[in-house]
């Protein structure tokens, strides 16, 4: 009897490896089915496991990227609208990815799905098994809309939410394209300059024996240090930027540290307005599918990243439980515009709650660009400012002595 390596997850996701005795590979995916477990990838044991550790790794590489799973999400409810069966929609989807050399991991990913679907799985069953590319927000919408028969309805609400979440991304990440460069400008122009530049100036001085000034004697010492101790340096970065991301992820550390953004004047604001945008779409995407709003502000409260507000919608999720306004505690809370309050207090008078919040979602997205316009105004001048000044102080530091010493020589 042939024995099979094999790689699975079980129900909460979490990846198991083994060997196992089948008379095929069908029967062992059958055996594992049993016993809860979703087979993802298998070898006979004669390979020793090389090939399966080869494609581990390819996987960890290729991931599968946000707006590749929001395309995915999107063709799917267009078949589904159309008529299609899910299982000939999601082979049809694979077939398409599968002649793609760049989503052949998501491919790979649609088969496995449809086959354990084809298995008697429900769809969200099979996407639970798929953790990194499925989280527990968009497994929540598909078992709501299987539940309620409107699979495709739910889908396209999805695809829209991906979608905005890509485009709010996109813009974070254009805006901060240019400070980042300009960063690593500074750093290599000032670098070029202390480790070139300024130690061939000092030969000069040191030939000429006259007193420097105090910045000259400072500049020296840190080229001098950069010349001689560059890796002291990067090791002091590294150890400082590993020491503070060690200190934001304890509980204490990332709670001060979310406070502290909150006050930061435009990127607490920016930080404010980004999180409101994604809690409002997602809650208000699930209530708009049939999620119960309990759940629905669990999973909205995850999508934050800012624990201080996720502090708020744990209040108004036990306001809900009590049966009191979640507008109120968000107001009594400080921490959210009176607009999202007054917006969620006319949804919930008029039973509207998910087109409300839904406004909200759009209105800040909107908001999220004219911060980042606001905020990119600040940083360009911000960095010239400070790439001159760092330049002139290297620059007048290397003058003031040479005409001092043409002074003498008068």
């Amino acid at each position: 009897m042939p024995v099979f390596v094999y790689k699975c997850l079980n129900a909460s996701g979490k990846a198991v490896r083994g060997t196992r005795d089948a008379d095929s590979e069908k029967s062992l995916r059958a055996q594992l089915r049993k016993e809860g477990l979703f087979l993802q990838e298998v070898k006979l044991s004669t390979e020793k496991g090389k090939g399966l550790q080869r494609e581990v790794d390819i996987s960890f590489i290729n991931r599968v990227s946000a707006s590749a799973i929001a395309v995915f999400t999107r063709q799917l409810a267009t078949l589904l609208k159309a008529g299609v069966p899910l299982t000939e929609s999601l082979a049809a989807i694979a077939d398409q990815l599968q002649s793609d050399k760049g989503q052949k991991k998501l491919a790979t990913l649609v088969f496995t799905v449809r086959r354990t679907v084809n298995e008697g799985r429900s769809l969200a069953d099979a996407l639970m098994a798929h953790p990194k590319e499925f989280n527990v927000f968009y497994v929540s919408m598909v078992r709501s809309g299987e539940a309620s028969g409107n699979l495709d309805t739910v889908l396209f609400s999805l695809a829209e939410y991906l979608e905005r979440q890509q485009k709010l991304k996109d813009k974070v990440s254009s805006a901060m394209t240019y400070p980042v460069i300009m960063v690593f400008i500074t750093s290599g122009m000032v670098g070029l300059l202390m480790t070139t530049v300024v130690p061939n100036v000092v030969t000069v001085f040191e030939d000429s024996g006259q007193t420097l000034p105090i910045y000259t004697r400072l500049l020296i010492g840190f080229s001098n240090f950069i010349s001689n101790s560059w890796y002291l340096l990067i090791l002091g970065i590294i150890a400082v930027v590993f020491g503070f991301k060690r200190w934001k992820r304890s509980e204490s550390g990332r709670h001060l540290w979310d406070r502290f953004l909150l006050h930061v004047p435009l990127v607490g604001q920016l930080v404010r307005i980004i999180s409101i945008a994604r809690f409002s779409s997602t809650l208000g995407t699930m209530l708009h599918s049939g999620v119960p709003i309990l759940q629905s502000l669990d999973i909205s409260r995850s999508v934050m990243g800012n624990t201080r507000l996720q502090e708020v919608v744990d209040d108004v999720a036990v306001a809900v439980r009590e049966g009191e306004s979640m507008a109120r505690v968000m107001e009594r809370s400080g921490e959210f515009p009176p607009l999202v309050s007054h917006m969620v207090a006319i949804g919930e008078k008029s039973g509207q709650l998910e087109q409300m919040l839904n406004n909200v979602a759009v209105t800040y997205d909107n908001e999220v660009e004219t911060t980042l316009s606001k905020l990119t105004s600040v940083l360009e001048p911000l960095m010239i400012l400070v790439m001159g000044g760092m330049v002139a102080f290297i620059v007048m530091s290397i003058l003031m002595p040479i005409m001092q010493m043409n002074n003498i020589g008068v």
